[in-house]
């Protein structure tokens, strides 16, 4: 699935490229592929026309645009979704497309249907607009008014594996299973470990590593492992090349050449260096009392 890296990536290709235009057509090949607006293809579509595209918004990895409607576009990628510019893309996969008033298509492509297209009003939260589905989702570490001591204080008190922590998209967003394991190790935690037992620095620490990591990946246009992610030109990012422990059970860890170990976790995997992310101790059974 699509992490907040590639996820800004596409949001700054939009950016670049729709903002101000008018949207002039739509059609909806795939009901799925608007599931989520409950009043269904018709009205989206009726919607959608005439409207000009005034901006874009991402939280964690959920991407939007505003319309001069004052309403927002939510797009979720799911597993699959691509948003494409140039002609419409000629593929069975295609769920939506729209017409821009400069001739250009946006296609929305989605292999395994798991994604889809909402339009919303856009609320306020801790000053911010968002999209109303998106107004549970925390801020993630690329936003400039992510308040990293505030999360620290939450994890503090969690007591549940630190790796499902970063997962929570309530706690913190934008980590998908790709970017918790590298930013462990790059910290050197064991995603088993309880949240509550780390200190405040290895936690603050950690969170860097997460908003590093992220912003290295973003630099090299995200983590493509195959065709199902790739920007708004459709071009794969390459950040795959440099991952550390994502996907490298068996290499040598690059700190100290220790074999990647994989272990199952939450229906995916888990990737670390046995070495310098060691598992925490399971604790002593007691002993059995004399009779």
């Amino acid at each position: 699935m699509p992490e907040l890296p590639e996820v800004e990536v596409v949001r700054r290709g939009l950016a670049a490229h729709v903002v101000g235009r008018t949207i002039t057509a739509v059609r909806v090949n795939h009901l799925r592929a608007v599931r989520r607006h409950v009043e269904g293809p018709a009205d989206l579509t009726a919607r959608l026309l005439d409207n000009v595209v005034t901006g874009t918004g991402r939280r964690g990895k959920y991407l939007w645009l505003t319309l001069s409607s004052g309403e927002a576009l939510v797009v979720h990628l799911g597993m699959s979704g691509q948003m494409l510019l140039g002609p419409v893309a000629k593929t069975e996969h295609l769920r939506v497309a729209t017409l821009l008033d400069d001739g250009t298509a946006l296609s929305f492509v989605d292999q395994r249907t798991f994604g889809g297209w909402m339009l919303t009003e856009l609320v306020t939260v801790d000053g911010t607009e968002v999209p109303l589905p998106v107004a549970h989702v925390a801020r993630d570490p690329l936003d400039p008014l992510f308040d990293r001591a505030a999360v620290v204080k939450v994890l503090r008190g969690k007591h549940s594996e630190i790796k499902r922590q970063l997962l929570d998209q309530t706690v913190v967003s934008g980590i998908g299973n790709i970017y918790a394991d590298e930013s462990l190790w790059r910290a050197k935690v064991n995603g088993a470990r309880i949240a509550e037992t780390l200190t405040k620095p290895t936690l603050t620490a950690l969170l860097g590593h997460a908003s590093d990591v992220m912003t290295d990946a973003l630099g090299q246009g995200g983590t493509s492992f195959d065709s199902l992610y790739v920007n708004v030109n459709g071009e794969s990012g390459y950040f795959d090349r440099s991952l550390d422990a994502y996907g490298q059970e068996g290499r040598p860890c690059r700190r100290c050449g220790t074999p990647i170990t994989r272990e199952k976790f939450m229906n995916r995997s888990s990737y670390y260096c046995p070495k310098c992310q060691p598992r925490p101790r399971q604790p002593r059974s007691p002993r059995p009392r004399s009779t």
